[in-house]
């Protein structure tokens, strides 16, 4: 998985447009879906950050789609629980135990759906149209602490790092019926976490030194290199902004039922 983002980022087709402007309409997305108080506005970011991501960048949908169906399982399972447990308003759907869903659980529970899928269809967009060397040379260049940058891109390497050793060990034990039982899958899986601490314990170590020999003072150089677009597409970008951050606004008192 971390190897098709990497892949799509570096080679869609909006690998070239300017990305401040693209971290700009993602983050303007994803603000302004925590902060509607209707599904009006998340709903009109997620199809336009879908659209985005899909039709201009052209990310196959089958992989977007099987992306957004991890947030959605999330969001599914909380609006359910909270439609059920919360509200006082007219009862629509009642159930046994005295259980049932409220106008005002659903409304609550249609707001935290579709602020859910907006904001992941947000992230999904920088994710998958924005590489990490630019992300990190953009926030070196608007002056973020140089350790939090510097960990970040470490912390970014490593990740994926432990992963690949973390799937590795894991598909050792598949194949010596590690997982065959319960009392088993326990043993494997307190031996993977203990195995896997130690490797990164050692990496870290072993990073300290090449970073050591190859003369570091403290500062790590992000290798990418910002593009610049043209005044059109800052203008849409604009637009948009302005428009979902309207949306927003006019139906702030807008409910479900």
């Amino acid at each position: 998985m971390h190897g098709l983002l990497d892949n799509y980022a570096q080679g869609n087709a909006l690998r070239r447009t300017d990305p401040r402007l693209k971290l700009f309409v993602g983050l303007v997305s994803v603000i302004t879906c925590a902060l509607s108080t209707s599904i009006a506005a998340p709903m009109i970011v997620m199809g336009a950050t879908g659209f985005a991501t899909v039709y201009l960048a052209k990310i196959p949908s089958k992989f977007y789609l099987k992306l957004l169906a991890v947030p959605l399982a999330f969001a599914a399972s909380s609006s359910a629980v909270v439609a059920l447990v919360h509200g006082t308003g007219p009862m629509i759907f009642q159930f046994f135990f005295g259980l049932g869903i409220r106008t005002d659980g659903m409304d609550l529970a249609a707001l935290l759906m579709a602020r859910t899928l907006g904001g992941m269809s947000a992230m999904f967009f920088i994710a998958l149209t924005t590489p990490i060397t630019e992300i990190i040379s953009l926030a070196q260049s608007l002056g973020l602490p140089e350790v939090v940058v510097d960990l970040s891109m470490l912390i970014y390497r490593y990740i994926f790092v432990l992963m690949d050793q973390a799937l590795t060990i894991h598909d050792a034990q598949v194949t010596r019926l590690g997982y065959s039982g319960f009392k088993p899958s326990l043993r494997s899986f307190s031996m993977l976490s203990s195995v896997l601490f130690l490797r990164a314990l050692d990496q870290g170590e072993r990073l300290i030194i090449a970073m050591d020999s190859r003369c570091y003072n403290g500062k790590l150089e992000a290798p990418g290199a910002m593009t610049r677009s043209g005044q059109g597409v800052a203008a849409l970008s604009l637009i948009y902004a302005a428009v979902v951050m309207v949306i927003a606004f006019l139906t702030r008192d807008l409910h479900l039922l």
